[in-house]
């Protein structure tokens, strides 16, 4: 059942310790790929990047196929596959002619489950503006990286990102084609009173424009991009609940 268009407050109250930790952790993993002196941990580094569901993972872990170790390689190239990041697939198919038997395999099954998941039927669709920054202070790059984020964590729901400036008609069109219900999703980064970020998702039906509803996740504590990747997430999680995107078939 739809619920009603009323906002949803979800309060995520993190000790800024802990958020801090999970921000360097992917520096952190980075280094030890690229700079630790044994294969296996650098082969453990780059496991546990494959992990983190995290986009910025997947450079770290584009530049560790070329790490001299095939132990490494191969490590990387599975991580890559569990990553499900489709903007690896352009360094994978790069390396598919490795000399080694072990990594070629690795990177050739990477690429089919990479290809795969781009190709496995979408749940909903969605029209998906851009990342708004009302707090009018966040660096033009941390924006980028927390919409590619919030990007990446709908394709992971099940979404199909509409084209940038579809007319109605062809949206109706890709809809009644696709068998789907569609949103237009506008993210929306606040400041709080006192210190702390809130992050807002106003929903709208698609391609009509009728208000359904938001939900709101906030959090303090720590520096803004570590706040934005704990409330990412969040948002995402508590929409696709709000708005029962998990029941779109």
């Amino acid at each position: 059942m739809r619920l009603p268009a009323l906002p949803l407050l979800v309060l995520l109250v993190v000790p800024g310790v802990t958020l801090a930790q999970g921000d360097t952790r992917l520096a952190f993993l980075g280094r030890q790929l690229t700079q630790g002196k044994d294969p296996r941990s650098r082969s453990q580094a780059a496991l546990v990047l494959g992990a983190t569901e995290d986009p910025e993972a997947v450079t770290p872990l584009c530049g560790g196929l070329k790490d001299p170790s095939e132990l490494v390689r191969a490590a990387v190239a599975k991580s890559l596959a569990k990553l499900q990041e489709s903007s690896a697939l352009p360094c994978l198919e790069a390396h598919k002619t490795e000399a080694d038997a072990t990594v070629q395999a690795a990177v050739r099954e990477a690429v089919i489950a990479l290809k795969e998941y781009q190709a496995r039927p979408p749940r909903f669709y969605v029209s998906l503006e851009g990342m708004k920054d009302l707090t009018r202070s966040l660096p033009a790059e941390l924006v980028k990286a927390t919409e590619a984020r919030l990007r990446s964590r709908l394709i992971r729901r099940g979404a199909l990102l509409a084209p940038a400036k579809e007319s109605k008609a062809a949206a109706k069109g890709a809809l009644k084609k696709l068998g789907l219900h569609g949103y237009r999703i506008t993210p929306e980064v606040h400041a709080m009173e006192g210190g702390g970020l809130r992050v807002a998702i106003v929903c709208l039906s698609y391609p009509d424009l009728s208000l359904l509803g938001q939900v709101d996740v906030k959090a303090a504590g720590a520096q803004p991009a570590d706040l934005l990747k704990a409330l990412v997430p969040r948002a995402v999680e508590e929409a696709a609940e709000t708005f029962e995107w998990s029941n779109e078939t």
